[in-house]
């Protein structure tokens, strides 16, 4: 098996976003070389998140208002962070995870119609690093 490594650089717009990177990571298996494989798709940042879901308006609001649900920004967390009180956006990703793992076959993503690599930037307007690892042959 061998190994080509390569990084997303996001700067978003908005404190909480959905961005679509399935073109890059499909970009990064091409660049690659490889055929047959996985990649590790890992947002390399404790306040964004990696999934693979559909890119439907409607269902990143859901999204959204179940994260804020499930963690709500709060004052009485424990954790205060190094610069910020963010507890909540860290149990949001814990929620979502921070990475997802794509396989390939003959040179093509195998996602279902309905599924793309989303990246989920929690606390955003930062720059923000993504690593893609495609492993394959």
């Amino acid at each position: 098996m061998k190994i080509y490594t390569d990084h997303i650089t996001l700067q978003t717009q908005k404190v909480r976003e959905v961005v679509n990177i399935t073109s890059q990571v499909k970009a990064a298996m091409e660049k690659s070389g490889f055929r047959e494989g996985i990649i590790l798709v890992s947002g390399l940042h404790s306040n964004s998140a990696v999934v693979i879901n559909d890119d439907e308006p409607g269902l990143l609001e859901d999204l959204d208002a179940w994260l804020s649900q499930l963690a709500p920004l709060r004052d009485d967390y424990k954790h205060k962070g190094r610069f910020e009180s963010n507890a909540a956006i860290h149990l949001q990703a814990l929620l979502l995870h921070h990475q997802a793992i794509v396989p390939f076959s003959e040179a093509r993503l195998d996602l279902g119609p309905w599924q793309f690599v989303l990246f989920v930037e929690l606390d955003g307007t930062r720059p923000k690093r993504i690593l893609v690892r495609v492993m394959g042959e």
